[in-house]
């Protein structure tokens, strides 16, 4: 099992789809990577030399931010956003979806369990 990066990516599938298991690594950026490397997209991640691990580790070390250091950059971005208390920050804070999406239904991935609200009794129900 090839280990680029501090992931261990897994053996069996091609190598341009096991690089996507990097988080910050998509299918542009590991078609790029492989181009510039000069590797067959088609090979098998269990096929691939050391010397080509220690290339591709080379080269994402250096030329893109992956793994730890970018989610910790994207955390840093969203608690500027708190700090400033911008519209987008204000939203992360309350735990709303941030870029425009309707609360009246749905958005339940932000919102959480739906809490339910306790039903006054009307004076024809008495």
């Amino acid at each position: 099992m090839p280990r680029v990066s501090g992931v261990d990516i897994p053996p069996g599938k091609r190598i341009d789809i096991a690089l996507r298991y990097i988080y910050g690594i998509g299918p542009k950026v590991s078609a790029a990577i492989l181009e510039e490397l000069r590797i067959d997209p088609a090979t098998r991640a269990k096929d691939i030399t050391e010397e080509q691990v220690s290339q591709l580790n080379q080269l994402i070390e250096r030329k893109y931010v992956v793994e730890g250091q970018l989610r910790r950059q994207v955390l840093q971005n969203i608690q500027r956003l708190k700090e400033i208390k911008c519209y987008r920050g204000s939203r992360h804070i309350r735990g709303l979806p941030a870029r425009g999406q309707r609360t009246r239904t749905n958005a339940r991935t932000r919102k959480g369990p739906r809490k339910t609200v306790a039903r006054k009794k009307s004076v024809k129900e008495m």
